[in-house]
């Protein structure tokens, strides 16, 4: 006798496909049934993208109209790309974006690599409670306010009173207007940043460390590996998918710099390199009311955003075998 998968075999018609559909979402509804308490908590947040994350992207439009508050949204006039053609032909585009790509790429260089050195370092160390020490000078950076931390640059980078000055003056050497020069203000963003980041950002890869098998460090250890070759086989592998993971992350927030340091350390003497995509944004959306314009340039900005994710995500998932989906 001929089963419904044999029937199909033999160019019989079985059950249809969409019985199984069917099938399948009725498995489904009986698994949600089951542990509807979690779908509940999952809720929530959900109904919090869609309010807060999703539903604003309606006024995305405006970037395609001469906006006007008073018409609203929907009563202003379409206008076309003729923001982002503004934007592109602007004198200014090539300096925003170089800008921009500049400290977003000696960030991803620089700082990306050092949490993770931190966290091998932070592992290997024997003695618990000088661990604990160190962690806790590198996590508390992380706590100080953006205002306070530019503030400790401007009082350490004085070129009169400084203390940096003061010991380059004892060391019969010029002193320099570090927060006054365009050309120091990328080291001071990134290296400051680093300092007060690095520690926080290395919480995840310790934690991901803890949860490597112990026995592979014994094994080695009996097989005679340094403690170097130890951290080059089993740490780093250990912890890769999450390293991947944590650079798609970073890669897919690539234009975002944030704009409150920036504005707080920028001043006319140093705009030519601080001046970014979204300090532009900044003054021209909100202390200029550009609507049209800067929502046209956030876009953009939003756009490249989009593409590196998906880019440098296909890259993980083929060579890494490991993406975000």
């Amino acid at each position: 006798m001929l089963t419904a998968p044999n029937m199909q075999k033999a160019g019989m018609p079985g059950q249809p496909a969409g019985t199984d559909r069917r099938r399948e979402r009725r498995r489904l509804w009986k698994r949600i049934a089951a542990r509807y308490d979690l779908y509940l908590m999952l809720l929530l947040p959900v109904l919090w993208y869609l309010v807060f994350q999703y539903g604003p992207m309606y006024g995305v439009q405006i970037a395609f109209k001469d906006f006007n508050p008073a018409k609203g949204i929907t009563g202003s006039a379409w206008s076309g790309f003729d923001n982002f053609e503004r934007f592109f032909s602007s004198y200014y585009f090539g300096r925003l974006l170089w800008n921009t790509v500049s400290i977003s790429l000696f960030s991803l260089l620089i700082a990306f690599p050092l949490p993770i050195l931190l966290a091998l370092l932070i592992t290997e160390i024997r003695s618990e409670r000088f661990k604990k020490v160190v962690q806790n000078v590198t996590y508390i950076p992380h706590f100080i306010s953006v205002v306070v931390i530019v503030g400790m640059l401007q009082l350490f980078l004085n070129p009169q009173t400084g203390l940096v000055n003061l010991m380059m003056k004892g060391a019969g050497l010029e002193t320099v207007p570090f927060m006054e020069s365009a050309g120091w203000f990328k080291t001071i963003f990134v290296g400051s940043n680093i300092w007060q980041n690095m520690g926080w950002q290395s919480i995840i890869y310790i934690a991901a460390l803890s949860g490597i098998n112990p026995q592979l460090y014994e094994a080695a250890k009996v097989d005679g590996a340094s403690r170097f070759r130890r951290i080059w086989h089993i740490s780093l592998p250990g912890i890769m998918p999450i390293v991947v993971i944590m650079l798609i992350l970073d890669v897919g927030a690539f234009m975002n710099i944030g704009f409150e340091k920036i504005l707080l350390m920028q001043n006319d003497l140093n705009k030519e390199a601080s001046d970014v995509i979204q300090t532009f944004i900044y003054n021209n959306g909100i202390l200029l009311g550009d609507y049209s314009y800067s929502a046209a340039i956030g876009l953009f900005n939003s756009a490249i955003n989009f593409a590196l994710l998906i880019m440098i995500n296909g890259y993980a998932r083929r060579k890494a075998e490991t993406s975000l989906w």
